[in-house]
């Protein structure tokens, strides 16, 4: 959706989108208990989202089959439930960081990392918050904004416009502006301009600017689009990576920019911020998002990782 053809939220007023509005109106509603029963609301809508999603409690299965092979059925079937659990507290957060006062959200963060960022800027780089699709992006962004100079935010618009629009103005909240996620042309010209770019290609993708990579061992297609966005916005990548602390609250640490990058490799690249990513993924597996295809669309002669689903359901 191009921000042309954006609408405000009031317009979305069609019965279509009436669910959506309840759903939004108890969102809402939530911002004013106090934050453990928020968390502990948000994950009973996960336990319940893992009872009733068998396909996507079956992709997350075999995702984490295939990246943990070394834990047994049960420790997965476990990892996978807190992961459900981990992602109905997102939606929670997502309120609690469209709607909660900043000092709230202030009180229960603590950021790392944040002079990589100044550092990088003063030494004449534009910077690439370079990150991936953890269940705690939402309210670190916001939390972030209250430390970080302006920067712009990549998205995904959904099929169904009131929640693209909704994310969208939730982002604008914690960024100066939100760019789609294809939009390469945006994201140069808001580096160009010195405004940091949160930028998140960990999710499979296999078209131009692509490569067939180890994600924890496993063959997978991966975005290479990275090294060419740092190049042309004259960027370095300083990785972005929050997480949800078990005794309550949130980290998000900053660290320094990826050594080397850009090169004149984009698969090594790619691979250099893979070993960035997994190694926080081990620190808070079921934080990040398993129930992603992450292995589809791999050439010949591998398998489909999720040709035989049913006996995960």
């Amino acid at each position: 959706m191009a921000k042309a053809d954006r609408q405000p939220l009031y317009q979305y007023w069609q019965p279509r989108f009436w669910p959506n509005w309840v759903g939004i109106g108890l969102l809402r509603l939530s911002c004013f208990l106090p934050y453990r029963w928020q968390i502990g609301l948000g994950k009973s809508l996960g336990r319940l989202g893992h009872r009733l999603s068998a396909k996507r409690r079956a992709i997350a299965r075999r995702n984490i089959e295939l990246c943990f092979p070394a834990l047994s059925p049960a420790e997965r079937n476990k990892l996978v439930y807190e992961h459900f659990e981990a992602m109905g507290a997102s939606i929670i957060e997502f309120a609690l960081s469209r709607w909660s006062p900043i000092e709230k959200l202030r009180k229960i963060s603590t950021v790392t990392g944040i002079e990589n960022i100044q550092q990088a800027l003063d030494g004449g780089h534009n910077v690439i918050l370079l990150s991936a699709h953890f269940t705690t992006l939402e309210i670190c962004a916001r939390v972030f904004s209250e430390y970080a100079p302006p920067f712009d935010i990549v998205y995904r618009p959904f099929r169904n416009p009131l929640m693209t629009e909704l994310v969208a103005s939730g982002r604008e909240i914690s960024g100066r502006k939100v760019i789609e996620k294809n939009d390469i042309k945006s994201m140069v010209r808001s580096l160009r301009e010195g405004a940091p770019v949160w930028y998140a290609p960990d999710q499979a993708y296999h078209l131009k600017k692509s490569a067939l990579l180890p994600f924890f061992g496993v063959p997978a297609m991966t975005n290479t689009a990275t090294t060419t966005l740092a190049r042309l916005g004259k960027a370095v990548a300083v990785p972005f990576l929050p997480r949800r602390l078990p005794e309550g609250g949130y980290e998000l640490a900053l660290l320094p920019p990826i050594e080397g990058l850009p090169s004149d490799d984009p698969a090594d690249d790619a691979r250099k911020y893979l070993a960035v990513l997994e190694d926080h993924i081990r620190k808070c597996p079921e934080q990040y998002y398993w129930v992603h295809r992450r292995f589809k669309n791999r050439p010949a002669p591998l398998t489909d990782a999720y040709a035989d689903l049913d006996s995960l359901k």
